[in-house]
Order: C-alpha cells, then structure tokens, then sequence
C-alpha cells in the first residue's frame, strides 16, 4: 500500500505521527506492507514560497492508494485561501466524490445529548462531494454600492446525483445494520424544487435496484431536530454537499466533538486516490505541547485501512481505539486526557494486541 502523507499545520504533525506509529503495529500483526511519502503542502509552504500545489503535485498524489492528511490552518494565512487551494482542489481534481463521515460516539466519551449511549449514536453520513455551493458559480453586480446584488449557484447533474446515491445504497447494504438496513435521503424539495428535485426523482430510480434497503426521507431542518432527539433512528444519510457540511459538524457534536471525529473525501472508482482525514483542524495554540487528542487522527487511519482494502486492520484499529477511549482517557479535551499525546498513541498500539 502507497501512502502520501500531508502532516500540514499545527498539531496536524503532531496526530500524523501518532497515526502512522498505529499503522507501522497493525501492518505487523495484519501482515501486510506499505510505503509513505511525506508532502509538504499547508500554511508554512505557502508562507515561504507562494504555492499551495506546485506544479505536478496532484499527478504525484495520484501515484498513491490513500492519502493522510493531518490538518491544514495557519493563523498567517487568510481564511478560505489553503481550503479552497488545497482541501477543495484535491477534491475536485481527484474527483473525490464521496465524503464519509461515520457518527459513533466510543465508550467512554461523553455526548451532551442526555441518556444517549454508544448504541444510540452510531450511523454514517454520506455526503456527495463535488457539486452544489462548492462549485463556485457566482459573481457580483455594482459591488460596493447600495445597489449591489450578489449570486451564488448550487450546481447539481444527473451523473452526480445517481453516482453518489448508488455509492450510498451499496454502502447500506454493506454496512448490513441488524436493526434494519435503512438510507435516508436529507434533503429540502418543499423549497428547492430544482436540483432537489433531481435529487428525489433520481433516488426514487436508484432506490428500485435496492429492495433490500429501505428508502427513506427527512427534509434536513427535520433532521437536525431528529438528530438531536432521535439519533438511533438513523442507519445511512445521504446528503447534498452544502448540507453535509453542515449535519455533519452537528454529528461530530453528538459523537463527543471534533477531537474524536474523522472523515474520508472517497473516489471510489478502480485506480482513484482517496484521502481521510481528522476534522478537529490545526489547533495551533496547542502545537508542540504534546497535548493534543490524536483520537480522531488514529480513526482516520482506521478509515484509510478500511476503504483500501484492509478492512480487517481497519476493524482492529477501532476496536483498540474504542478500548483505550472507553477505560484509558479522563477526556477528549486537549491537556485533559489523563495521558500525553504521544501516550495515546502507545495505549491505542498496545490495545491492538488485546483486542
């Protein structure tokens, strides 16, 4: 397995490390081989020399089976600038166009919804990754003056609806919930009657070739309240790309915070490159403290096993996670965990051989 590794700003080094020290001991006792390359793209790249993807750089990445990011953020670079550059645009030019984001609170992190234990929140969100708001169709008109009008354009195809769906349907079907294999479309065709309307005609077609799975519908002001309320009803969400971005930061709450969450931007097509990564950003003002939660660093990696053909390494990783969060740490919160960074990583190491 070919790995290329962007530890990026911040603490991002920092959880890469602890991430890669997880990889090296499930390869051992998995039995399987890899090879990293390191690539520094991020904040003190672009500082030093003006670029956020030299020339050639995605041609690089696309000779990798995964990508590793650890995080991107600088506090002397402009905000949107590295994640339109860099994030965005390896998305778009890797035709990354799932996002996956599991939503399982671990043993031992607590959730601020009452009552709710692990087995009430655990459902994945599919997220179609290329289109929508992000596409970046818009523009102004008398800009600067009282008469200024301002346009943004949600972009939607046929090709990127059903591709993502399909994805999604078979992602159910995998997933195999024994309560019941359920994919919920989130959506808002009460108000959106174009491309949300592409959206429920092409599901409502994808969905025949899915007896097996039940095809359900939240509008997503609905599914926030239920998300809340109700987080055991959901099995698989797929979503459009503006609101993924935002049931999933309201799924990274419920799970116990940016600090546990991860996710993965999937080309799922034969030869595509994939990349996983922690949500919890560069954290700067903890960078070099040996504080920082490299938890959802090391579910990441889970998540690159997973989808790369390692799924049994993959399972290992969070099952020794799920140990080390579930009787090891006092916290999720940086400084807070009873154990250093570094320390985290030796738990999460040490428990792939009990588990």
């Amino acid at each position: 397995m070919k790995i290329a590794v962007i530890g990026g700003d911040g603490t991002g080094p920092e959880v890469t490390q602890e991430a890669i020290k997880v990889l090296d001991a499930v390869s051992k006792l998995e039995g399987f081989t890899y090879e990293t390359t390191d690539f520094d793209f991020g904040g003190e790249r672009y500082l030093k020399t003006g670029d956020i993807l030299p020339d050639g750089a995605v041609d690089a990445l696309k000779q990798h089976d995964a990508i590793y990011l650890g995080a991107v953020g600088h506090p002397d670079v402009p905000p949107g600038v590295l994640e339109k550059g860099l994030l965005l645009e390896l998305r778009f030019q890797l035709d990354q166009y799932i996002n996956l984001r599991p939503v399982k609170l671990y043993p031992g992190v607590e959730t601020p919804l009452a009552g709710k234990t692990p087995e009430d929140i655990d459902f994945v969100v599919v997220r179609e990754n290329t289109e929508d708001m992000y596409a970046g169709i818009g523009g102004f008109l008398k800009k600067g003056t009282a008469d200024e009008v301002a346009s943004q354009t949600a972009i939607y195809t046929r090709k990127g609806c059903e591709r993502c769906l399909r994805w999604a349907f078979e992602f159910t079907q995998k997933r195999n919930n024994p309560k019941g294999k359920r994919l919920t479309l989130v959506a808002k065709t009460n108000v959106l009657t174009f491309g949300h309307d592409l959206w429920w005609r092409t599901y409502q077609e994808v969905a025949k070739d899915y007896p097996d799975v039940e095809a359900d519908y939240n509008h997503v002001d609905a599914c926030c309240m239920w998300m809340v309320k109700n987080p055991e009803y959901y099995d698989v969400i797929v979503t459009t790309n503006m609101f993924g971005d935002i049931i999933t930061d309201l799924g990274a709450m419920i799970q116990g915070g940016m600090g546990v969450a991860a996710g993965g931007n999937i080309n799922p097509d034969e030869g595509g490159t994939s990349m996983f990564e922690p949500m919890g950003g560069s954290a700067p003002k903890y960078t070099g403290q040996n504080v920082i939660n490299p938890i959802a660093a090391i579910s990441a990696m889970a998540m690159l096993l997973e989808q790369s053909g390692q799924p049994s390494a993959g399972g290992r990783v969070l099952r020794a996670v799920e140990h080390v969060t579930g009787t090891k740490m006092k916290s999720q919160a940086a400084g807070r965990m009873g154990h250093s960074t570094t320390e985290v990583g030796d738990l999460v190491v040490a428990a792939l051989n009990e588990v």
